[in-house]
């Protein structure tokens, strides 16, 4: 460079030109051909290093060097030749002109620190994508951690220019950020609320990515497709996404369906509301319809054997109903539910299946069951349908009052729904 400014002197002396005109003459010369060289000096080093770290990159089976092969990372790391060029072009250019010098010299480190601090970030981006794929990180909200990182290296490379620029100590420019505080921390709100969340979450294990949650105040319902410093990205079941300050997580309730996801399973709880009016005494008749469906068939001999033995042993006359033990067609109803549910191959046998009866109110007499239907919903529809829709037939001795003005629902009997019940059970069994 300073050869080629030596000879466009000697060129000018051929010329009767005035000191200004060719100071600038020399200096738009000078500029360009730094241009020229800064350009093809960062281009070059790029492909030489495209090249080179990219082969390198392929042949060996580590991933931490793919990632360093990255296009990003090695534009970065290109732009201190650039630092370098600068560096040695900037007293040419400005060679007697002192205040122009210092400027320049002034924003070619502010350059350089740009750059540093660009590759510290591209490289905390490319350790993120690292650690993201590993097994122990991979559910964890780590892009709140770089992303803070990140935005402390910029605050950082915003101190330093401060302090090249106006030739004062970084300490300086901390005491006025010490000064500025309730400022910065209305800037940065949703920046501290997030970090503190974030560590919240994984200290607590609160959310991962990849759970299945529920947040009603914000209408979000679906994964969590990412994680972090200031937002939560949701996949909703539309397809859409609802983008919520990260903050909320721990300022409002959401429903997180994950231990649905490791237990293999979802817990539905549903009611029966049966009218009073319907429960009866099983008669002869009912007796022997039921006694040939098979998955009461047992039960139904085994308690009428247990019964007429308790009324023969304590001599009770059974022509009055009000008299000794009976079975009615609730209890009959209540079994059956329990078994269909027991014996339903799309239900969990290692989790509890109850049917119970819960207090009675003036509405009737309430019936509630509780099972385990397998993995996600999905698939737990379609198992859910045909089971409650099945047991919420209303051919039967009950009626189920679905709501308060359902009170003259018609009553059919038992037995039908039972028949019914069965016949699904038994096709199930044989698809």
């Amino acid at each position: 460079m300073k050869s080629l400014k030596s000879w466009l002197e000697s060129i000018m002396m051929d010329y009767t030109l005035n000191q200004e005109l060719e100071s600038l003459i020399i200096f738009i010369v000078l500029f360009l051909a730094t241009v020229i060289l800064l350009l093809s000096a960062v281009y070059i080093t790029r492909r030489i290093l495209y090249k080179t770290v990219g082969k390198i990159a392929h042949t060996t089976t580590n991933i931490w060097d793919d990632a360093l092969a990255n296009k990003k990372v090695l534009n970065a790391i290109s732009l201190i030749l650039a630092v370098i060029i600068l560096k040695i072009s900037v007293p040419l250019l400005f060679e007697g002109m002192d205040h122009g010098l210092i400027i320049a010299e002034k924003l070619t480190n502010i350059f350089l620190v740009f750059v540093v601090i660009r590759i510290i970030n591209v490289t905390l981006r490319v350790i993120e994508e690292i650690l993201s794929q590993s097994q122990i990180f991979q559910e964890k909200p780590l892009a709140s951690y770089f992303q803070l990182l990140r935005l402390i290296m910029i605050i950082i490379a915003i101190i330093l220019s401060f302090s090249i620029l106006m030739s004062k100590s970084p300490m300086y420019f901390l005491g006025t950020l010490g000064a500025m505080t309730a400022i910065l921390l209305l800037i940065f709100k949703d920046t501290i609320l997030g970090f503190v969340t974030s560590v919240q979450i994984t200290v607590n294990d609160i959310i991962r990515i990849g759970d299945y949650v529920e947040m009603p105040k914000f209408n979000a319902e679906g994964d969590v497709i990412a994680l972090n410093l200031t937002t939560v990205k949701i996949r909703n079941t539309d397809k859409t996404i609802s983008t919520i300050p990260t903050y909320y997580l721990t300022t409002e309730s959401f429903k997180n369906w994950r231990g649905v996801e490791e237990s293999n399973a979802r817990r539905i709880k549903r009611e029966l509301r049966i009218s009073l009016s319907s429960i009866r005494f099983v008669d002869a008749e009912l007796l022997n319809q039921f006694k040939t469906f098979n998955l009461i068939s047992n039960f139904i001999e085994e308690r009428q054997s247990d019964i007429e033995r308790f009324n023969e042993k304590h001599d009770i006359n059974t022509e009055v109903l009000i008299n000794g033990r009976r079975m009615t067609n609730i209890g009959v109803f209540r079994k059956y539910v329990r078994n269909y549910l027991e014996y339903h191959p799309g239900i969990r046998k290692d989790t509890s299946v109850v049917v119970r009866q819960l207090s009675l109110m003036n509405l009737g007499y309430h019936l509630k069951y509780t099972v385990s239907l397998l993995r996600r919903f999905g698939k737990n529809m379609r198992l859910y349908n045909p089971i409650f829709l099945i047991i919420y037939l209303q051919q039967h001795d009950f009626l189920i009052l679905k709501s308060i003005s359902d009170h003259q629902a018609k009553i059919s009997n038992l037995s039908t729904l039972i028949n019914s019940t069965a016949s699904l059970y038994n096709f199930m069994l044989r698809t």
